[in-house]
């Protein structure tokens, strides 16, 4: 029997298996428009088989961008695009979400193949914001220490990106607070130095992820899940730990969060990070166990028995899978031949199947 291949209900959808699609930048978009490349790369997911097909990080401002090419829903004229593809993904049976993003003083940086480096603003950039005046790496521009104007406008932002969800069809949001942006540099002690409401304590520094969390949740329909992406731990002394995550996690269940995506790392430049197949299962397994959520892993996931075992033993409840997605956009497809399960393929690609 394939665990991976077993359906999984959250709230008002079923999932026909537990492969997803993890939120992957492509740096393809103009003004944050999706285009034909999007359609094509996410659809590609949804003929492969997969249960669920996550966008990536969607900026929710222009100054939420990692880059000038991201992807947005900060505006009503992003939606016909989105929609587009959405549809496509429902019609092949798959479900659609949507991770909304801001990437805070990890804003304004070059698409990957064009360096990666902070746009300063003198150079056509934009003045990024965090929660405190700490650049994310030495030499670059200090980013402005969100004042509570600043915050009601990301809380806002989020609360537009969803009611936008709505009108384009996703099913599941996931809110980003991972990876060293916005909302985690909130959380960590780290890049967090504040001394008012939003800083200092645990209960402070969470604050700003509860707050759009009730934002987006009372926006969103019942029958739709929430999700929350962290990083389980900052893999730093003195910075964010996979005990903090247990207990935000707790608190998150109580605010109506469906399930915590746990990734790592992302808030400390020279972070030293012991990578390797699964490395972060143990992070999502534990969050799992003492907060009874339902929990996603993601991290150097590549083979069928792989991803079927962390189901099989309750380690999490969906695998995520990035780069092998982009190794091979049928995996859900494969590796049900692999794990000896059938399931439907595209009426067109019936011909090749195995």
């Amino acid at each position: 029997m394939s665990h991976l291949f077993s359906p999984l209900s959250i709230r008002g959808i079923e999932l026909k298996n537990r492969v997803t699609v993890s939120p992957m930048c492509e740096y393809s978009s103009t003004d944050g428009f999706a285009n034909d490349w999007h359609l094509v790369h996410l659809g590609a997911f949804a003929t492969g088989g997969a249960g669920l097909i996550i966008t990536e990080a969607t900026a929710i401002s222009p100054e939420g961008r990692i880059s000038p090419s991201d992807l947005g829903i900060w505006k009503d004229e992003h939606i016909e695009m989105l929609e587009r593809i959405t549809t496509f993904i429902h019609q092949q049976g798959a479900i659609a979400g949507v991770q909304l993003a801001h990437a805070g003083r990890k804003a304004s940086h070059a698409e990957p193949w064009n360096g990666g480096k902070q746009i300063p603003v003198l150079s056509g950039g934009w003045q990024t914001v965090s929660a405190s005046g700490l650049a994310f790496t030495d030499g670059e521009e200090k980013p402005l220490e969100l004042d509570k104007d600043g915050i009601n406008k990301v809380i806002e932002d989020f609360k537009e990106a969803t009611y936008r969800s709505i009108k384009v069809g996703f099913k599941v949001i996931e809110i980003h607070a991972a990876h060293g942006y916005l909302l985690h540099q909130f959380l960590s002690p780290l890049s967090n130095v504040r001394n008012d409401e939003y800083g200092g304590s645990f209960e402070n520094r969470i604050r700003l992820l509860l707050e759009v969390t009730d934002a987006v949740r009372n926006a969103w329909p019942a029958e739709y899940p929430l999700f929350v992406r962290i990083s389980a731990t900052d893999w730093t002394p003195g910075g964010w730990t996979e005990y903090d995550s247990v207990a935000l996690a707790t608190i998150l269940k109580d605010k109506g969060v469906d399930l915590i995506d746990c990734s790592t790392g992302g808030n400390v430049a020279k972070a030293k990070i012991p990578v390797g197949p699964g490395y972060q299962v143990e992070f999502a397994e534990k969050v799992k166990k003492e907060t009874g959520l339902l929990t996603g892993t993601v991290g150097m996931i590549t083979t069928p028995e792989q991803a079927d075992q962390i189901i099989q033993t309750e380690q999490a409840d969906l695998v995520l899978l990035a780069r092998e997605h982009l190794r091979d956009p049928h995996f859900a497809l494969r590796a049900a031949h692999v794990l000896g399960h059938e399931v439907k393929w595209p009426l067109q690609y019936e011909r090749a199947k195995w």
